[in-house]
């Protein structure tokens, strides 16, 4: 396996040192930032948004891994939440003020595939915040974390957006990565690889309207840095929306889509997003060969229904319990 270069090498590649500053010296103020490309979240959205339930939506997977084609599923959640800017977590009711308290559209985002003998489970939390927070306009993500287990061993990373940096912390067991905890530069127009679910849809900036190109600066995913073995980094990145919607056909039946294009150094990816409410992400696909195309979706209150018959409800989202023993 290929492995990274230690911590030094990722903090001269990645950002600034993580060495405290005097505390005479003032912390720098972050760049200006357009806001004039910020999602609104007006009485439509919350309409849809605050009723209770989260929107989980079944995709049919494709990955490539160790060079060959991967079959599996992808599950994304959307949902509202309650978060506290100090502990970067859901916000419990009362225990915190309300001045550290904003609302976000949190994503979790499952992918499990087999390869050979041992399977995969990856995730990805992204946070956007649906208010204007730590100097950013609403639609910034302010965190983001990626956990990967397999057979070999598993692994954790994370990014905290603040006001004028990024607070990175890793965990892994691969040798040369190990445990790594670094403040990587934040222009104040980049743009998170790991926020592109909610870029697509509409929920994260920056906006754009059909037809319409930008370029930004790019951050990488956590899972590309995982997946190759390679330093978080910046690098440019073409944005595009396409200039009229067309039809494809997917497993969940045919919608009229808009196309968002993410084009950089690591790759293209694009998201075929429903041009009606609430804007559904019905088929992604990335270089390579990775593919996910919608099976079904549900709105429910997931959280409850992990008792026994729970499980029943996966037939909404055209799926099965797991088996209690594979053969």
């Amino acid at each position: 396996m290929l492995v990274l270069a230690g911590a030094s090498a990722l903090s001269l590649a990645c950002g600034t040192s993580t060495a405290p500053s005097p505390a005479d010296t003032p912390a720098p103020e972050p760049p200006p930032v357009d806001s004039s490309r910020a999602p609104v979240f007006d009485e439509a959205f919350w309409a849809v948004w605050s009723d209770g339930n989260a929107e989980l939506s079944s995709y049919d997977l494709a990955v490539p891994k160790y060079n060959a084609p991967r079959k599996g599923v992808a599950i994304a959640i959307f949902v509202t939440e309650t978060f506290s800017n100090s502990a970067r977590v859901k916000a419990d009711p009362g225990k915190h003020p309300k001045e550290d308290e904003f609302p976000v559209m949190k994503l979790n985002l499952m992918r499990d595939f087999q390869t050979g003998v041992y399977d995969y489970h990856e995730m990805l939390s992204a946070f956007v915040a649906l208010q204007p927070v730590n100097r950013h306009p609403a639609g910034s993500l302010v965190k983001a974390s990626f956990g990967s287990q397999e057979w070999c061993g598993h692994v954790y990373s994370q990014l905290l957006f603040d006001a004028a940096g990024i607070r990175y912390t890793s965990h892994s067991y691969f040798d040369g990565e190990a445990d790594q905890e670094l403040t990587l530069d934040y222009p104040g127009d980049g743009l998170s690889e790991d926020a592109l679910w909610l870029w697509a849809r509409g929920m994260a900036r920056p906006t754009l309207g059909p037809g319409e190109t930008l370029a930004v600066p790019f951050l990488m995913s956590l899972a590309v840095s995982r997946d190759r073995h390679l330093p978080v980094a910046w690098k440019p990145v073409a944005l595009s929306r396409s200039g009229s919607p067309k039809k494809i056909r997917v497993p969940a039946g045919e919608f009229e889509v808009d196309e968002y294009i993410a084009e950089s150094s690591w790759g293209k990816r694009i998201f075929r997003v429903e041009t009606k409410a609430p804007r559904r992400v019905i088929e992604y696909e990335a270089t390579g060969g990775e593919k996910a195309s919608l099976l079904k979706t549900a709105r429910m209150q997931y959280w409850q229904l992990n008792q026994p018959g729970g499980e029943t409800a996966l037939k909404e989202l055209g799926l099965a319990p797991r088996p209690e023993r594979t053969n």
